[in-house]
């Protein structure tokens, strides 16, 4: 199998916000056919003293936690000059249906399937995005876009009002459009009962890729600004929780693992039963050395970067004499993998890391919306 064929393309929106002028790329990715869906490459730059993770993250369309994870013991906030810095670009896709919008929680992410016009090929674009926290549970399934609306207002349900009076910060019953508005400048509500879910944009960028909002999906004022026109009323939304995801290319085991979430949004243990079951459907009739060490490790680190921890046991030259049929009955493979050998990248300069050209996703006419999904409960 070969690696899936990655086109990087990027669009960037010059916004001035509070801690600069920021470039923020959406990445763009095409589809090839039933290839491994692993696409993107990692990046390695040197930071120059007026840096931030903040401010990197959000240039190269990371979340706050996808930056960090990456980036172990560098404060976040004064990196400091020619500090060496992991951009996270390298992902395997999660699994699901391969249309709509597929948000996988733990992950802080959000891929967009449009439909591809006559001639076209495929493609997944993918945004950072935080989620619900705690007891504001964002609920999991199948549901799809009902509603959208520029400069909506914000009707603050009871219990968010309740609890922000409790802290001495009291809320109106209705807040207009404009910098105090939490959704941002462009909102998309999700058919999800009682309450109201939305995808939208935010007054606080800083903290896009956390667990921080009250059940909803909140994004880069740029980023929903390019992505409102793109997405149908109808188009369909599934909400998935997938901590872990593997995937078995060029000989290759990647794993690559996110802090879990339960139910409510809280980060908990990774549940190693469950591991060795995803890894068995993984590998199907595939037979693989797996470094159990190098797993232990990924699992407990949970990064959020696939790394390689097993290889194909039988070399591809036997494998042209090895019947069907005896191939397709896996054996336990004996040993572990050694760690398999990198280059160490390249790094780059702030100013000298790639810039792709501009795009943005193609529009979807909304006179014909697809049809709606039954409601996640």
């Amino acid at each position: 199998m070969e690696l899936l064929r990655a086109k990087y393309v990027a669009w960037a929106l010059g916004l001035c916000v509070a801690l600069g002028s920021v470039a923020a790329r959406a990445t763009v990715y095409e589809l090839d056919g039933d290839a491994p869906q692993v696409f993107g490459e990692d990046v390695h730059i040197r930071t120059h003293y007026s840096d931030t993770l903040v401010d990197i993250a959000r240039q190269y369309s990371l979340g706050y936690e996808e930056i960090t994870r990456a980036n172990p013991g560098v404060d976040p906030w004064l990196p400091g000059e020619g500090t060496e810095i992991v951009v996270p670009g390298r992902r395997i896709l999660p699994g699901g249906p391969r249309e709509g919008i597929l948000i996988n929680l733990p992950e802080h992410r959000l891929y967009y399937f449009p439909k591809p016009k006559k001639g076209e090929k495929r493609v997944v674009v993918t945004y950072p995005v935080s989620i619900g926290k705690m007891d504001w549970k964002t609920p999991l399934g199948e549901t799809h876009v009902v509603n959208k609306q520029k400069k909506p207002y914000w009707y603050p349900p009871a219990s968010v009002r309740k609890e922000h009076n409790e802290r001495g910060d009291p809320l109106p019953a209705v807040v207009p459009p404009g910098p105090d508005n939490p959704l941002g400048e462009f909102a998309m509500r999700l058919d999800i009962h009682p309450g109201t879910y939305l995808i939208h944009g935010t007054n606080n960028p800083l903290a896009v890729g956390m667990a921080v909002t009250h059940g909803c999906i909140r994004m880069y004022p740029e980023d929903i600004a390019a992505f409102f026109p793109t997405v149908a009323v109808g188009t369909k939304v599934w909400l998935v929780n997938e901590p872990v995801k593997l995937a078995y290319v060029g000989g290759e085991l990647l794993l690559e693992v996110h802090p879990p979430i339960d139910a409510e949004g809280t980060t908990i243990e990774p549940n190693l039963d469950e591991f060795s079951q995803m890894l068995d459907r993984a590998l199907g009739s595939n037979t693989a050395a797996i470094h159990w060490e190098f797993a232990r490790q990924a699992l407990l680190a949970a990064r959020g970067m696939p790394v390689t921890v097993g290889l194909d046991a039988v070399p591809p030259e036997a494998k042209e004499d090895v019947p069907a049929a005896a191939e397709a009955t896996p054996q336990p493979a004996s040993g572990d993998a050694g760690e398999p050998a990198a280059q160490a990248p390249a790094l780059q300069d702030r100013e000298q890391a790639p810039h792709a050209a501009r795009q943005a996703p193609p529009a979807q006419d909304e006179s014909t919306p697809a049809a709606p999904a039954q409601a996640a409960r």
